[in-house]
């Protein structure tokens, strides 16, 4: 199965970005709109002068029965504001269904660890410029995109056990839908995992342990720390003065070792798989 891409690039969908701008100071909120408004990722711009203001316009903006996304994509909020305080404002918007994106443009640096406490995707200290908030924008847009395929995965019919998986890969504004059947090992980096495939590798934020789990039932085995191979792909079992090693086939040949601590398992594997197959055509 080859793998699928998911057209996400820059809007997400068939609409740019629509953001909230909330500001108790005229001035202030003025700047913020013409920013917002003059950046072509950015197609509406809502305005508040306070956080009561901003609640009420976000109501209004609630998706419908029929949608299942946000309509107001990101909130860009000052910080200190009569009634509600930016703070305050963010605490409510984690009790949304669908909560925008919120960024605080502010001049009060000392809010700074706050803020990214109560979620808020960034920090902007004013005098805010273009290209600060571009780079906003840039990040609520690969947001945006990434749940707009988590929608679509949750949305689609649930898999049977024994069906593919497949794992959403970001390359550059496009999410790659990589199938487990591609891969034919996988590499521990730190907190991620490269996903070795047929046609390249992808560089995912999964642990090599959750993968072992996931994956054990569908032919895929530890063999080092680093490296979780798929099974039915290992061609030969290889003895040297350093050790063990596999070599796996299904692409160009590659060999890989195998820990002190993983070779009963891997021989006891290799041994059960081929006697099981003959066991069931018999």
């Amino acid at each position: 199965m080859a793998g699928m891409d998911v057209a996400v690039t820059a809007q997400g969908s068939s609409r740019g970005l629509v953001v909230l701008a909330v500001d108790d100071e005229t001035a202030g909120l003025d700047e913020m709109e013409f920013l917002l408004g003059s950046n072509p990722r950015v197609t509406k711009v809502l305005t508040a002068f306070d956080a009561a203001e901003a609640l009420r316009e976000l109501r209004t903006e609630e998706p419908g029965p029929e949608q299942d996304a946000p309509v107001v994509d990101a909130v860009f909020a000052d910080v200190s504001m009569p009634g509600l305080s930016g703070m305050e404002l963010a605490r409510v918007l984690t009790a949304f269904k669908h909560p925008p994106a919120l960024v605080f443009i502010t001049g009060h640096e000392e809010n700074a660890l706050e803020a990214f406490e109560v979620g808020a995707l960034d920090y902007i200290m004013k005098p805010a410029n273009a290209e600060r908030v571009d780079r906003a924008l840039r990040t609520i847009e690969r947001r945006k995109a990434q749940a707009g395929v988590k929608r679509a995965l949750e949305a689609a019919p649930a898999q049977a056990p024994d069906e593919e998986e497949v794992i959403p890969v970001e390359l550059g504004g496009t999410t790659k839908l990589v199938p487990r059947s591609s891969v034919r090992w996988v590499e521990a980096q730190g907190d991620y995992a490269r996903l070795h495939t047929t046609d390249g590798s992808h560089l995912v934020r999964i642990p090599l342990a959750q993968l072992e789990e996931r994956w054990s039932d569908a032919g895929f085995l530890r063999i080092h720390r680093s490296y979780l191979v798929a099974l039915p792909l290992v061609t030969e079992l290889r003895m040297s003065s350093s050790g063990y090693s596999v070599v796996l086939g299904g692409g160009p040949q590659r060999e890989l070792p195998v820990s002190r601590r993983h070779t009963r398992e891997l021989k006891d594997r290799l041994v059960r798989a081929p006697r099981q197959g003959w066991e069931q055509q018999n």
